[in-house]
């Protein structure tokens, strides 16, 4: 069902109106930007004074285990997106040959966690991107004890940063 808004006659002060779903009150205006009048529904983080739209983090897996594995990437990739708190829309692996490596993502409600193995060198380079109430670093202790690596690098990055 399309959802329609009700618009003025040429030249009209009368507001347009848009249309409005579930529970939301049936007396709104036009929506405009910053308008406070209006429910506020947004997903940015605010942590320490700043505002930014999510955490994203890179990580490097060396010397790892089981990164030939679509079934094994499958189990860990969904426990870690639970131990973030994340919701878990879908996740899509490709298995490569010879080499047998892995390219995926886990998509999110929140964003994504994705990954690209080299089982031949024992290297995994995983991306993990969450906005909202989620927490990244708690996907990473999934996938380390998923992947047992050696060594593991990490770099964060702020996304959308406001303040």
């Amino acid at each position: 069902m399309a959802a329609y808004a009700s618009v003025p006659k040429k030249g009209s002060a009368e507001p347009v109106t848009p249309a409005v779903r579930g529970d939301a009150p049936a007396n709104l205006t036009a929506l405009r930007p910053k308008d406070e009048r209006l429910p506020k529904k947004d997903y940015f983080v605010e942590r320490d004074g700043r505002v930014f739209a999510g955490t994203h983090l890179l990580i490097d897996f060396w010397n790892a285990t089981r990164l030939d594995d679509p079934d094994h990437i499958r189990r860990a990739l969904t426990e870690a997106v639970d131990a973030a708190g994340a919701t878990l829309l879908h996740i899509h692996l490709h298995h490569f040959t010879p080499h047998n490596g892995v390219s995926g993502v886990a998509v999110l409600a929140e964003s994504h966690i994705s990954l690209h193995t080299w089982p031949e060198r024992g290297f995994a380079a995983f991306d993990i991107f969450m906005c909202g109430a989620c927490d990244p670093y708690k996907a990473l202790p999934v996938l380390r004890a998923a992947f047992a690596p050696e060594s593991v690098e990490l770099r964060e990055q702020k996304r959308g940063l406001i303040g």
